[in-house]
């Protein structure tokens, strides 16, 4: 009834659980394709294809498949993920868990075992400002600047007449 509708960036704050105590769970043979808001914590040993929100934890069982991106807070991770995850707190890759897709998390722990192919940000929300390129010196460059290449000074030219 008095519920704030307001829409948070997905990285931005913990939001916390509203059943903090209490468990979804997608069971071994079942499948489910589309999109799955969960207000509080999830344990996928099945099947799912498609989009995960998760206000809560989310756990993918040894069995479990999950084909898609996921949004979380807090992610653990036994069986198989194929897709980008967006993890606001810690994500867990344990022995037995095969990821494919990019991560975005704050915090990351990855045990011996696991198998991870794509790429990792853990820049918590904040996106990461590449540097400018560095321009090398040659050897058309102004007299008396230093020859980046060569490492040593350039003497200037003699002048005629002087």
């Amino acid at each position: 009834m008095f519920r704030n509708d307001k829409t948070h960036d997905a990285m931005s704050k913990p939001i916390e659980p509203v059943s903090p105590g209490k468990i979804n769970s997608i069971m071994e043979g079942t499948s489910i394709e589309g999109e799955v808001k969960s207000d509080s914590n999830i344990r996928i040993d099945g099947r799912m294809k498609g989009t995960l929100q998760v206000r809560g934890r989310l756990i993918v069982g040894a069995t479990g498949l999950v084909e898609g991106d996921v949004h979380c807070q807090s992610c653990d991770i036994e069986g198989t993920v194929n897709g980008k995850i967006h993890c606001q707190d810690l994500l867990s890759l344990k022995a037995t868990a095969k990821l494919t897709g990019d991560i975005h998390t704050k915090q990351l722990s990855i045990e011996p075992g696991a198998v991870f192919s794509g790429n990792c940000d853990m820049g918590g929300g904040k996106a990461i400002k590449e540097p400018e390129p560095v321009r090398l010196s040659t050897a058309t460059d102004r007299p008396g600047q230093r020859d980046v290449t060569a490492g040593a000074v350039r003497p200037e030219p003699l002048k005629a007449g002087h």
